[in-house]
């Protein structure tokens, strides 16, 4: 019997439950007994494991063999592409059962220290989805080292039951390795502004992809804290790199863990290119490689140097009345032709489902203007007709809500595409961004509007897509504006050493309060239309970024 690093052993030579003579038992590991039968269904009892998915029957049936299958074949494509040569790296992954939940399926895993493009199905462990080993594979002749699980495994099960992958691959591909080489104080990899960033669950071209990076040590087993750390601190990943050693990917699918992995790495080798060129990965124009630089300004300091610029819209980049006089009505207008001509879409009918639910809560407590919304039955008139109604009232109260603020962004889509609709930005903007992208300063956008608003607006200006110079978009799902924790998780989200290392620029005093109170550096926008400020406010203004 051989058991992986932290698992508990309950097999007998390959086979669950298998009785062993004490001859034979003895002659193979002096500890077995015959007891470890009767501890093994304790054990299964404990764990709430169904006897039908653990039993000899289910183990030799075709969904355990076709996923071992699987990863045999796995194992030898990914040797041809260098993750897993050496016997080095592993795969993993559920037993795709839909008569069983997902978090009690059974877990294939390929064995530790092994000729990875000669791996066979009779080479897998078996655990069951606590990682407790249910099948050791018999050993092979000599010189074959006996059959050991993955040294992995204990990082496999955070990423099964902290994110709930159906498959998770660990590659020591040259690409994850040399990336992490590249900045050794770095503690994350960004990427920005590449069509494969769009393979990564959760991104799209225009998001900045960042990856957490965790230092190595000399046993595999021990860098199960700090991974798992990383996935909590980043709940948007789906992977972690190892400096000098490979990555951590997982998926709801072994198809979704491998496309994601094709494309870290991918992305990965695109970073060591342009980093041979001379050019930075991690900024939209992917222009030559500089330094942060100080900001400058009569009031800053030669030692304050800023990383990151975080922009406000409304009062800030954009006119108010861009807003209220021109983006609302258009959304408040077009509502019903909006959702007539929509309607059997994917994107609208979630539309509907967070407006319908939206609808009921506010009835609940009482909300002024709140309709009931029938259900699909009722027709598609209807249910139009009370979804006007409701928005009518939400856009009229300028409610800050998820349900409203997405619809809105699917209208102004559809406006900005039509050419209704053009991005209006202050004159002074479009160059500021340009200079401080040129500068290796990081610009990013913080507001109440949806991140889909945000992306159109400054890809639909009189100046062309301004998307080029901005490296993300953060909305209120980071939390509400007026609130500290909000810029504490931005700044987390940044990968700044100090939050003094962000500048961020509002119009609005409360925000300003909020941001300083995270420790960011704020300047309050004065422009034409924008609300008075009280007297010994205590912050910088300025009327232009000019002036930044």
């Amino acid at each position: 019997m051989h058991v992986g690093s932290g698992l508990l052993p309950t097999t007998l030579h390959g086979r669950l439950y298998q009785k062993v003579p004490k001859s034979h038992a003895a002659s193979c590991c002096d500890s077995l007994t015959h007891d470890l039968y009767f501890k093994q269904q304790q054990l299964m009892a404990t764990n709430g494991m169904k006897m039908g998915v653990t039993s000899q029957a289910y183990l030799d049936g075709s969904h355990v063999k076709q996923t071992k299958s699987l990863i045999s074949d796995l194992c030898r494509l990914f040797y041809t592409l260098g993750w897993v040569s050496g016997t080095g790296g592993s795969i993993t992954a559920k037993v795709h059962d839909d008569s069983v939940p997902k978090s009690d399926q059974l877990i294939i895993m390929s064995p530790s220290g092994v000729q990875k493009e000669r791996m066979v199905e009779e080479d897998m462990y078996v655990l069951s989805s606590s990682g407790d080993i249910l099948f050791t594979p018999l050993p092979k002749p000599y010189p074959h080292k006996p059959p050991k699980c993955s040294d992995c495994a204990p990082l496999f099960m955070k990423a099964y039951h902290m994110r709930n992958a159906g498959a998770v691959i660990h590659s020591h591909g040259m690409e994850s390795c040399l990336v992490t080489m590249l900045d050794p104080l770095a503690k994350e990899f960004r990427i920005t502004h590449m069509e494969m960033i769009k393979g990564i669950q959760g991104h799209g071209y225009y998001d900045e992809l960042v990856v957490p990076i965790i230092e190595n040590t000399a046993h595999e087993r021990e860098l199960t804290e700090s991974l798992a750390a990383a996935i909590e601190a980043y709940p948007k990943t789906t992977a972690v790199l190892v400096r000098n050693h490979g990555i951590y990917v997982w998926g709801d699918s072994w198809i979704n863990a491998k496309t994601q992995s094709e494309c870290y790495h991918y992305l990965f080798e695109a970073a060591i290119k342009l980093h041979q060129l001379g050019l930075d990965w991690s900024t939209p124009s992917h222009g030559p490689i500089q330094r942060s630089k100080p900001l400058l300004g009569a009031q800053t300091t030669n030692t304050s140097q800023k990383r990151c610029i975080v922009l406000d819209i409304e009062g800030t980049t954009t006119p108010i009345s861009f807003v209220t006089d021109v983006l609302f009505p258009y959304a408040r207008n077009n509502v019903q032709r909006h959702l007539e001509e929509t309607y059997d879409t994917d994107f609208t009918q979630d539309d509907i489902k967070l407006l319908r639910a939206q609808a009921e809560d506010d009835l609940q407590h009482g909300i002024v203007d709140a309709v009931p919304v029938p259900p699909d039955e009722a027709g598609k008139q209807a249910v139009i007709a009370a979804l006007v109604a409701n928005v009518e009232g939400m856009i009229k109260s300028d409610r800050k809500i998820t349900s409203l603020k997405q619809l809105q962004g699917h209208i102004w889509r559809t406006g900005f595409e039509k050419n209704e609709l053009k991005g209006v930005v202050f004159d002074d903007v479009p160059g500021s961004l340009e200079k401080w992208h040129a500068s290796g300063i990081r610009v990013y956008i913080y507001s109440s509007g949806s991140r889909l608003a945000q992306r159109l607006l400054f890809g639909y200006t009189d100046y062309g897509d301004l998307r080029n110079y901005l490296c993300g978009f953060f909305d209120t799902t980071v939390g509400n504006k007026k609130e500290t924790k909000s810029y504490v998780e931005i700044s987390e989200s940044l990968g700044v050493h100090k939050p003094s290392e962000i500048l961020f620029v509002t119009d609005i005093l409360q925000e300003a309060v909020a941001a300083k109170a995270a420790g960011l550096e704020v300047l309050i926008s004065v422009r034409p239309g924008n609300g008075s400020l009280p007297e010994n406010h205590g912050f910088r203004t300025i009327k232009s970024f000019s002036e930044i």
